[in-house]
């Protein structure tokens, strides 16, 4: 049976929202092609019909992830330092450490995209610029560029703080440090004066 393109499509959409889930849940090398495509509700032979490898699948789910964060914040957050101190504490939060599928890529999959193809390096990097740049033009609405270091310093803060609070078998810890990540990044931004 052939479908028509609007049914690939959704099928393509289906396979890189799941898979996304999947690779930030048990990382890109723990996630294996019949996973994949079981989670997608398709066989393996199913695949090749949409990409030509899983590193391309990874590429494209990289990107997307990565624009959709980036697409929810700016939709969803506030204006200014309101929405950045949102941004810290939904980012931050015991919630998205205990839910990696649900998270962010950077937090989950950092390690392993280090080792990937340039394609999906260059997905990564692009995906970082618009989050940093997100972030620099809330800070300095006038000059987002004046911003872009305090930017990429607590866009990094936040991303190694969520890799060490899920790192932790120490519950307490694993909180405490998700908290002083908070505090950190607040004071950093100037957002630690408004109220919880």
């Amino acid at each position: 049976m052939r479908y028509g393109k609007e049914h690939k499509q959704a099928t393509r959409r289906r396979i890189v929202e799941r898979a996304g889930r999947r690779f930030k849940r048990d990382g890109i090398d723990g996630s294996g092609m019949s996973t994949l495509m079981a989670d997608a509700g398709l066989t393996t032979g199913a695949f090749y019909g949409h990409f030509a490898s899983k590193e391309e699948l990874l590429t494209t789910v990289v990107a997307d992830q990565l624009r959709k964060q980036s697409e929810s914040f700016s939709s969803q957050a506030p204006p200014g330092r309101a929405g950045l101190e949102q941004l810290v504490r939904e980012y931050l939060s015991v919630q998205q450490r205990d839910s990696p599928e649900d998270g962010c890529p950077s937090a989950a999959l950092l390690d392993e995209i280090g080792r990937c193809t340039d394609a999906t390096k260059q997905a990564y990097t692009d995906g970082v610029q618009a989050s940093v740049e997100n972030i620099a033009a809330r800070l300095a609405p006038d000059d987002p560029p004046s911003a872009r270091v305090k930017a990429l310093t607590v866009f990094a803060m936040m991303v190694g703080t969520m890799q060490l609070s899920r790192a932790l078998t120490d519950p307490r810890l694993a909180d405490e440090i998700l908290e002083q990540g908070i505090h950190n990044a607040l004071t950093l931004l100037g957002a630690d004066k408004h109220p919880s």
